[in-house]
């Protein structure tokens, strides 16, 4: 197949012309993986090459260093490549401090670096705010590093970012609960720019291709995760993968112009609350999630008055989620059920029909609808 006619997650972002970047969560593996080398022989390795989770293999130079008794510091400058991220030029730092034989790969939150103290997020109240992706990214090159040079892999990871405290007072995790300063993120490792008309002119050239190559069912997916989803569900070819990111309305708008057969949804299941409660743009700053619509729709359920007051209260949609899943009520399949109806009521009639499958962050499914 010609660079023409390719579709998918990979073209689309060929297409926008924009540069990509490497997430939080990148950047700190790289610097784990510097400065526990620096630990164990002496020297740092500048540049430090990292392999991310779909296999590439990006390169770091490092912007910091220092060397001390038992213990390393690396930092790598953050770069988001054309995405406007509020963390781009962030100097992400880790401190490899090593540990006893068998206390295993300990992570501390230092300076710039949240703290959870609510529920409702990926990792338990008191942990620092390391997503489990990147924590496991540091874990592997701890091991690869400590193989390499005659380590135990016993470390305790510090991870700071300087003014992260700062920059993350423009972010939505001091209403989260994450205090402190900022997160470190990321499933892939790559930042996926996001310029609202490229992407969306991205996601027509996807819908395009697909019907092209005869494709009678596509999928509109938030990320790579989901995308994952809908290939173990339905086994699509990638060509029939669209990368629609947060513009669930750029997706229906145009379909409803170009139709296919079948539309399948997939994504997280707070972002596609919002497609449930009408937003078609679900990016977080300028949707939210609406926890009294959760109410509602846990009503709708079977959920009695403490329980919906409990759901409206939840500090996330995935606290709300988990309350509702542990009485029994359906929220997830309400949710995508939802969601489906707003995208047919977009799609005016076209001769489409649509699922909405909702997932956790570890892929789970945890809400479908029908077929409509």
């Amino acid at each position: 197949m010609s660079s023409e006619v390719k579709g998918g997650r990979r073209a689309q972002l060929e297409h926008t012309g924009l540069r990509h970047g490497w997430t939080t969560g990148a950047c700190a593996t790289a610097a784990t993986t510097a400065a526990y080398t620096a630990l164990l022989t002496g020297e740092y390795p500048d540049p430090v090459t990292i392999t991310l989770p779909k296999g590439q293999t990006p390169s770091f130079a490092l912007a910091a260093e220092e060397l001390g008794d038992g213990s390393a510091m690396a930092g790598v400058v953050k770069d988001a490549g054309d995405d406007p991220d509020v963390t781009h030029g962030a100097l992400i730092r880790a401190t490899v401090r090593r540990l006893p034989a068998g206390a295993g790969v300990v992570f501390r939150a230092g300076p710039g670096v949240g703290t959870i103290t609510r529920p409702g997020l990926p990792l338990p109240v008191g942990e620092p705010a390391v997503n489990p992706v990147p924590r496991r990214l540091m874990r592997e090159h701890v091991a690869e590093v400590a193989a390499r040079h005659g380590g135990t892999g016993d470390v305790e990871i510090t991870v700071s970012v300087d003014h992260g405290e700062e920059i993350a007072r423009s972010t939505w995790n001091p209403r989260l609960g994450i205090l402190g300063g900022l997160s470190i993120l990321g499933t892939t490792g790559i930042v996926v720019p996001y310029s609202c008309s490229a992407w969306i002119d991205s996601i027509r050239r996807g819908v395009d291709v697909a019907r092209a190559a005869g494709r009678t069912h596509v999928a509109g997916c938030t990320g790579s995760t989901s995308e994952k989803t809908v290939v173990a569900e339905y086994g699509l070819p990638e060509d029939a993968l669209l990368d629609m990111g947060d513009f669930a309305g750029a997706v229906l708008k145009y379909i409803r112009r170009h139709p296919v057969d079948r539309l399948t949804i997939c994504g997280g299941f707070a972002k596609l609350s919002k497609l449930a409660a009408g937003h078609l743009d679900l990016h977080s700053s300028r949707s939210q999630v609406d926890k009294g619509f959760l109410a509602e729709l846990a009503g709708q359920g079977g959920a009695d008055e403490a329980l919906r007051a409990e759901v409206a209260g939840a500090n996330t949609g995935l606290a709300a989620l988990q309350l509702c899943m542990a009485a029994g009520v359906p929220l997830g399949d309400l949710v995508a059920r939802t969601a489906r109806d707003e995208a047919l009521a977009v799609l005016r009639g076209a001769p489409v029909t649509v699922d909405v499958i909702c997932i956790d962050r570890a892929g789970t499914v945890v809400g479908r609808s029908s077929v409509a």
